[in-house]
């Protein structure tokens, strides 16, 4: 999971800023975790503790009120209510990776992943979309070829992943759908040769950089089963101590090693 999180920190500057290029320092000064790192943590804790994916996620976006939130997120937290909103949006993909990591079949993945995803984003291209990437780690991790990975993918949720980052690349612009966000992401994996060229090819897209980076990087880490520990080192190092307790409890009792 920490391959997301670092994803994120590393995105987190690049957003909005339609970077192009490859070639960027990995971390700056303002690199810091967003709301894609503390949901992906809540679901962390929820699959740990047993409490609510809901309880948990309420909680989380209460005690880091600063970390960004979609605005319909924000609204949904503020009203008080609590009822999926019906968003396709890409905070559905952002946060999922826990799930990839935590449940060993494709049934136990796909369940998981819709109701963890439910909860707000209960349109069928949400849910799809952190499906497809919960799935896509599962299929990483347990040794999955890349060429495997993109079939079953294609079959199985009907993305287009036979397209090149090049010719994405020119056209693409800043998209917070699913649709528009998930595909890129496995695609940025699919052409990647490590976990660092996976992340840097996420944010070249120019597109939704945490998130993009979030989603490539949990794939990423399930694949190569390595991060740099440069990142790693930088990455903790702007996690509250909060954050690093879960995320290294996690780590520990599902083996994810980096």
């Amino acid at each position: 999971m920490l391959g997301a999180i670092a994803g994120d920190v590393i995105g987190s500057v690049h957003e909005f800023i339609g970077t192009k290029t490859t070639r960027f320092p990995l971390f700056q000064p303002q690199s810091r975790f967003t709301d894609d790192s503390v949901l992906s943590i809540a679901l962390a804790e929820s699959i740990l503790s047993g409490k609510p994916y809901l309880d948990l996620l309420i909680q989380y976006a209460k005690k880091y009120p600063n970390a960004g939130y979609g605005g319909y997120f924000s609204r949904w937290i503020s009203a008080g209510e609590y009822a999926p909103y019906n968003s396709y949006g890409n905070g559905a993909a952002m946060r999922i990776s826990p799930i990839g990591f935590a449940y060993n079949s494709l049934d136990d993945v796909m369940r998981e992943a819709e109701y963890a995803t439910a909860i707000t984003h209960n349109h069928p291209e949400g849910i799809k979309g952190a499906q497809a990437i919960a799935v896509a780690i599962l299929l990483a991790r347990t040794g999955q070829t890349k060429e495997q990975i993109k079939t079953y993918i294609e079959s199985e949720f009907k993305y287009d992943l036979s397209r090149k980052l090049d010719d994405i690349r020119p056209v693409y612009y800043f998209n917070e759908t699913c649709q528009h966000t998930v595909p890129e992401a496995i695609i940025a994996f699919l052409e990647s040769t490590s976990y660092e060229h996976a992340i840097r090819l996420s944010i070249s897209l120019g597109g939704d950089a945490d998130t993009l980076a979030c989603i490539t990087g949990g794939i990423a880490q399930a694949f190569y089963k390595t991060i740099p520990e440069e990142i790693v080192i930088e990455t903790y190092s702007r996690l509250d101590p909060d954050l690093t307790k879960i995320l290294d409890l996690f780590s520990q009792k599902f083996l994810i090693n980096y």
